[in-house]
């Protein structure tokens, strides 16, 4: 837990300048490889290398594209409703960039290398605050206050910004949630960290009212992790006290799947077998929550924060393989859920993967109280093909409030880019505006895009795994009457009330 180190925008002397260039460059050669080992469910482990981004490759003049049409590479095509604003480089070379949280004027940007702070107060030319270096994938971020949450889902040597990777079966490995003060914009300092059962791929932060709780996802790729061996069948509770935070600590393990959740194949083959959740979104102003737990899609209610209850529980053993995140609309009464088909690092966007696979699929809520029941309406998947050699799947987004009775949301597709859509209609969703660059290689599968679209104060900000931070403005009638919805705070997995 020890100490971490901080690259700031604006140095204050040469000599601190040649400090932290030296720091930068003896961490970086300390951190492990020189690219980060994806994790199952949102990149196929050691699968994929990151694309080289082609230095000789100029932007082709802004334009829409034609049916059918898949762009050059690394050329930008966006719809006419959508203009990009600006862009800021991936702060870290060797690492790959992952979510995204927000509070008043600061973007926070996960990266497997640690996170980045961004001064987002004018879109149009947003500036990096601080990057600190804190490896372990895949460091999803949320923020709260002075706090901020970082996911450790990487077998480490210990608990501190200095670890290395090393094998999940050494009784020394750590992995958990790491809990960082940032009061200090430019200086974050790291506080605490909190070890849990079979690590934290993704965390969703249930704000209370003394205590702030945590709801850790993590699951088993395989059998040969000690703390990921069935029964994992929940998730870990965490407690962090607002006025302490470093007594944070698991206070319950929830089972949700008290039959072992979807067996997977070979019972239904293609389908991932049931060993944990991925991701889970909560909406504290109704006290529901919904999550997207591998083979199982749940919806279940968090009155009592320290004990989630399942209401209803779903499967799609046809057309979904990967249950990876959700999203409620505005009304609560639908929930988008996401296929990660290949684990995000395969190219499934394609004809040969067809409409149904690798997509979101619509559910409306029906009933009331503990008679709530998910009901299956539509899939959607971006109309756009893409490349063979580009890793295109339903990722991570969020609701654009447009109110209205309307139920809009932009999503981010990997190297598929940013898609906004309206899916109002549960049978009838439809692409509205879109972003996107053409393939990072052309001769070869490679690993890019969009890693997580949302919609925050007016501006659409997609952190991309290779090319950094991308602020983009969305101006349509059917979704402006958003930009006069203003939040303090936005983390998305905790879905705020727009009513």
């Amino acid at each position: 837990m020890t100490s971490l180190h901080t690259t700031r925008a604006r140095l204050r002397s040469p000599g601190a300048a040649f400090a932290a260039a030296g720091l930068l460059t003896a961490l970086l050669a300390g951190a492990g490889p020189a690219s980060a080992t994806p994790d199952p469910g949102d990149l196929t482990p050691g699968s994929l290398p990151r694309a080289a981004v082609p230095q000789s490759a100029a932007a082709a003049p802004d334009r829409e594209l034609a049916p059918g049409e898949i762009p050059g590479q690394d050329e930008i095509v966006h719809s006419k409703n959508i203009t990009p604003l600006a862009n800021i480089p991936s702060s870290y070379p060797s690492g790959v960039n992952s979510d995204l949280a927000f509070q008043d004027r600061y973007a926070y940007a996960g990266s497997y290398d640690g996170f980045t702070i961004y001064d987002i107060g004018n879109p149009k030319a947003p500036k990096t605050v601080a990057t600190v270096l804190c490896p372990g994938g895949q460091n999803d971020v949320s923020v709260y206050g002075d706090l901020l949450f970082l996911s450790t889902d990487s077998s480490r040597s210990d608990d501190s910004c200095h670890s290395v990777s090393q094998p999940a079966t050494e009784k020394s490995s750590w992995e958990g949630i790491k809990i960082f003060d940032i009061k200090d914009k430019e200086n974050p300092k790291y506080i605490k960290s909190v070890e849990t059962s079979c690590g934290s791929h993704t965390h969703t932060l249930v704000p209370g009212g003394r205590d702030i709780y945590l709801y850790v996802s993590s699951y088993s790729p395989n059998e040969a992790f000690p703390d990921c061996l069935p029964p994992h069948d929940g998730i870990s509770v965490v407690k962090v006290p607002r006025k302490d935070p470093t007594r944070a600590a698991v206070v319950a393990f929830p089972v949700l799947f008290p039959d072992g959740g979807n067996p997977g194949a070979p019972a239904n083959p293609g389908v991932s077998k049931t060993t944990g959740c991925h991701d889970i979104t909560v909406l504290p102003s109704r006290n529901l929550a919904a999550g997207a737990c591998m083979g199982d899609g749940i919806l279940f209610d968090i009155t009592d924060p320290e004990q989630p209850r399942v209401i209803d529980r779903v499967q799609d053993n046809v057309n979904f393989s990967f249950w990876h995140s959700a999203t409620f609309n505005e009304r609560a009464d639908k929930v988008v859920f996401t296929d990660e088909l290949g684990g995000g690092g395969s190219a499934t966007c394609n004809e040969a993967t067809g409409p149904n696979r690798g997509a979101d699929g619509i559910y409306d809520i029906t009933g009331r109280g503990d008679q709530r029941r998910l009901v299956f309406k539509s899939y959607f998947k971006i109309p756009r093909m893409q490349a063979d050699t580009e890793n295109c799947v339903a990722h991570n987004g969020s609701l654009i409030p447009v109110g209205s009775g309307r139920d809009v949301m932009v999503q981010a597709w990997y190297q598929g880019g940013v898609c906004v859509w309206d899916f109002t209609d549960s049978t009838s969703p439809k692409e509205i505006g879109y972003f996107e660059r053409g393939p990072l290689t052309t001769d070869r599968l490679g690993l890019g895009g969009s890693w997580s679209a949302y919609y925050y104060r007016g501006h659409i900000y997609s952190n991309d795994i290779v090319k950094g931070l991308d602020v983009l403005r969305l101006d349509d009638p059917r979704t402006d009457s958003a930009k006069w919805v203003w939040t303090d705070r936005l983390n998305v997995q905790s879905q705020p009330d727009y009513h």
